[in-house]
């Protein structure tokens, strides 16, 4: 088993946006939940020990299954990661497919396939964003086990993601990998409701690979690295220079669990963001990027398969790229070469 963990894991304070602020600090409210948290605490035991003593029955894909989760409530950076561990696989030969859970998506039925022209209305945004970015066969639905026979029905695939599954025990796992937020951490470290924790911390001494995200961070992990252009939001194939940007001001839209990290980046850029900050996940409408003016509107990718129909001709989205350490890559290779071994498998799907 191969692990990365941090020795020591500090409270951090840092807010994703639309979340109790108590959840950051061990104050009055925090300290009247945490009674109900021990007993969130104690169910959450008690059901990871009935998967694992069998009292519980598990599922075995005929494939070998990693998990990229978190111990969290919000965004800790796991769909870049799932992003760039599909590429790898895939340089190997492997014929990689997806599951995600398709939160926020308001489909009548699931699981749902996801392509890249799918609506993220119907399957959600980091769905159609992973069928988009990845190429690779994507299912998305709550039901992680539904969604992962289904797409092995429909493609001979030789490994599954499963995006933000960790808790989802019902589906056998062959690796488990923890993204933590380097900004955010634990919160105030109390679980649910109390605190943001779905799990202990002492759940990170049984994962297979503990990765940072963030520049923030002080262990190996990985930071986003922006592209050198723009995109349309509208149409992908019109690029714009950011270099012609610099020093101008734009519509910054982020609706993500730290926008401040994407105005931040934008800073870094040399752009001059007036920040619209919304909720993770925020299902857009046309009139949210109407300000009145004709600077240019700059958001998230996440942010933009859900803006592409609004057919606005001067809004525009920053590709980032989850550049990894050494060290985790590394350590990557090392759990793929144990699932895999050198055979190589065709492109799934073809």
């Amino acid at each position: 088993m191969i692990r990365l963990l941090a020795c020591r894991h500090p409270l951090r304070a840092s807010r994703v946006v639309g979340e109790p602020v108590f959840w950051h600090r061990r104050g009055l409210i925090a300290w009247l939940l945490w009674p109900v948290s021990l007993l969130f605490r104690l169910i959450v035991w008690l059901r990871r020990r009935c998967y694992a003593t069998g009292l519980c029955r598990r599922w075995r894909a005929p494939v070998p299954v990693i998990i990229i989760g978190n111990i969290t409530v919000g965004g800790a950076g796991k769909t870049p990661l799932t992003i760039a561990l599909a590429q790898m696989l895939s340089e190997r030969g492997a014929r990689v497919g997806i599951v995600t859970r398709g939160y926020g998506g308001r489909s009548a039925g699931w699981p749902i396939v996801v392509a890249a022209d799918t609506s993220a209305e119907q399957a959600g945004d980091e769905a159609v964003l992973l069928a988009s970015r990845t190429g690779r066969p994507v299912v998305a639905g709550p039901d992680r086990v539904a969604a992962a026979k289904h797409l092995l029905d429909l493609h001979d695939c030789d490994v599954l993601l499963c995006d933000d599954g960790l808790q989802h025990y019902r589906l056998q796992r062959d690796v488990e990998i923890v993204v933590v937020s380097a900004a955010r951490l634990f919160g105030n470290g109390f679980s649910l409701p109390a605190g943001p924790l779905r799990e202990s911390v002492t759940r990170l001494g049984t994962v297979d690979l503990l990765v940072h995200s963030g520049t923030e961070r002080q262990q190996p992990g990985y930071q986003l690295e922006p592209e050198a252009v723009l995109l349309n939001v509208a149409d992908t194939t019109v690029e714009r220079a950011l270099a012609g940007l610099q020093q101008t001001q734009v519509h910054a839209v982020a609706g993500i669990a730290r926008p401040e990290s994407f105005f931040e980046l934008l800073r870094e850029l040399g752009l001059q963001p007036i920040e619209h900050p919304f909720a993770d996940h925020h299902q857009f409408s046309a009139a949210d990027l109407a300000f009145g003016d004709d600077l240019p509107v700059v958001m998230t990718e996440k942010d933009a398969v859900k803006c592409a129909a609004f057919d606005l001709p001067d809004c525009w989205f920053l590709r980032v790229h989850a550049n990894l350490d050494t060290a985790i890559e590394d350590a990557l290779h090392q759990l793929f070469e144990r699932l895999l071994g050198e055979s190589a498998g065709e492109n799934c799907g073809n």
